[in-house]
């Protein structure tokens, strides 16, 4: 899901903005300079995955990376993995 697919330096540039601070797919898109659409594309697949949690309704959903991963030094392996790359 981050690593061997088109999407995955985009998620991973998604991940690292929302562990910085949440943020709702408006607020992703801009500050990345991306497409609406796309952002909103890579944050249903990262919920589905579960690496996301959404807060909120619809437009106005913050975003935040899940528990489980904000815990211990699993996100910082796996945005440090990505950066060697």
């Amino acid at each position: 899901m981050l690593e061997g697919t088109r999407g995955g330096p985009t998620r991973v540039r998604i991940l690292r903005a929302i562990t910085a601070k949440p943020l709702n797919a408006h607020q992703l898109a801009k500050e990345l300079g991306m497409d609406y659409t796309t952002i909103r594309h890579h944050l249903d697949i990262l919920v589905k995955h579960r690496v996301v949690e959404a807060v909120g309704e619809e437009y106005g959903a913050v975003f935040y990376v899940s528990g489980w991963l904000s815990k211990g030094e699993v996100m910082g392996e796996i945005l440090d993995e990505s950066r060697k790359k």
